[in-house]
């Protein structure tokens, strides 16, 4: 948890719209849930409910926010690593 609270914090100081970061931050952490659910959905009942819905996702159920915090923060570092 130390870790995401510096990554989240450095993330804070690089971004020029503090506001963007959070929307971009919620969006796909509600992307992250909306994975979850239907990889869920596929393993209970065997269909996908989404036509473009991917079995290769590696996305912690659990900690969604942890997780999209930690992808904007690959996305924002310029060798594409965290941490």
């Amino acid at each position: 948890m130390e870790q995401i609270t510096r990554i989240a914090a450095d993330l804070n100081e690089i971004t020029e719209n503090r506001y963007q970061l959070v929307y971009e931050i919620a969006e796909l952490a509600k992307k992250l849930v909306d994975e979850s659910n239907q990889r869920r959905q596929h393993e209970e009942y065997g269909y996908d409910l989404d036509p473009a819905f991917s079995s290769s996702s590696s996305i912690k159920n659990e900690k969604p926010v942890q997780h999209a915090i930690m992808v904007k923060a690959s996305e924002s570092d310029e060798g594409g690593l965290v941490g």
